[in-house]
């Protein structure tokens, strides 16, 4: 199998509810799309430690992870973002791993948003049709 990338937008969750409060303005969001490699390999998001600054997100604690080399490291576990691809949207955290030079999509947020990788045509399709199984009801 090759590689799949596709392009998502992340946000700060914090600034969406203060959004939604009347306390900023929805242009304030901070907010960043990037292109990230799919992989099954991954459990979560992965991003460096420039998005994560860039997002301004928190720290909520540190996971030790393996490296595709073998090596390990201790990666800071972000707060909740809103990670949106297409149709689809899931809110979780992100590891940020320090010098990363790719942003990784893992099983969680595929399988969170009802994706799966289509081998075949190298791309990601909804495991169940155009439309996610479930949705987000905006809450009043």
């Amino acid at each position: 199998m090759g590689h799949v990338n596709t392009q998502i937008t992340l946000k700060n969750i914090r600034d969406i509810f203060k959004a939604e409060e009347g306390i900023i303005k929805e242009p304030e969001i901070r907010k960043a799309t990037i292109n990230v490699m799919v992989d099954t390999g991954a459990t979560m998001l992965v991003i460096n430690e420039q998005l994560f600054k860039q997002l301004g997100l928190g720290v909520t604690g540190e996971r030790e992870i393996s490296l595709a080399n073998d090596a390990t490291e201790i990666c800071k576990l972000t707060e909740a973002l809103e990670i949106n691809w297409e149709n689809r949207s899931i809110t979780m955290p992100a590891l940020v791993v320090k010098n990363a030079s790719e942003f990784l999509l893992g099983v969680l947020p595929l399988e969170g948003m009802d994706l799966m990788v289509d081998t075949v045509n190298q791309r990601l399709v909804g495991a169940h049709g155009d439309h996610p199984v479930y949705r987000a009801k905006k809450m009043v």
